[in-house]
């Protein structure tokens, strides 16, 4: 992908794109990066996920980029002050590993696939559709996506490079 006009979305960040514009974040074990698409405008979106909801939130300063279910309705915010509309809107996720292995079945354990599962609910709550998908297993991505053409480079070092 051209490397022109690079926006980082950084850990438990968000950020939007307008036309031009690749949107990247690294990083991604169990936190998913979940972006947005308006192919009309091409208007794009990117948030990176860490945790699933907010209701474990102890910070002083609450940062809304953090979880699934306070990042996806800020970002679709963000995408319509632009000019986006949530019926145009469509969605491609990546992440949500599970990093490690854990003998014991506890829910707070597999944060990836929680991850994963929040983010499909929020998207659900505003009937907006998943169009890909590259989730779970157990490694690490980078991904890129271009405001232009709406395509999402994933980049792993077991897998190589995916484009959806």
């Amino acid at each position: 992908m051209i490397q022109d006009n690079v926006i980082k979305v950084g850990m438990a960040d968000l950020n939007v794109a307008h036309t031009t514009g690749v949107l990247k974040t690294t990083g991604l074990g169990s936190c998913v990066g979940l972006t947005l698409y308006d192919p009309q405008y091409k208007i794009a979106g990117m948030a990176h996920v860490m945790l699933p909801t907010s209701d474990i939130a102890r910070e002083e300063n609450f940062n809304i980029a953090k979880y699934a279910d306070t990042a996806i309705p800020e970002l679709i915010d963000r995408m319509t002050k632009l000019g986006a509309s949530v019926h145009r809107i469509k969605a491609k996720m990546a992440g949500g590993a599970q990093m490690f292995a854990f003998t014991s079945g506890q829910d707070t354990m597999r944060i990836g696939p929680r991850n994963v599962e929040s983010c499909k609910q929020m998207l659900q709550n505003y009937k907006i559709p998943i169009i890909g998908e590259d989730t779970g297993a157990n490694y690490g991505r980078t991904i890129e996506f271009s405001a232009e053409t709406g395509i999402l480079l994933i980049r792993s070092i077991q897998h190589g490079v995916k484009e959806m």
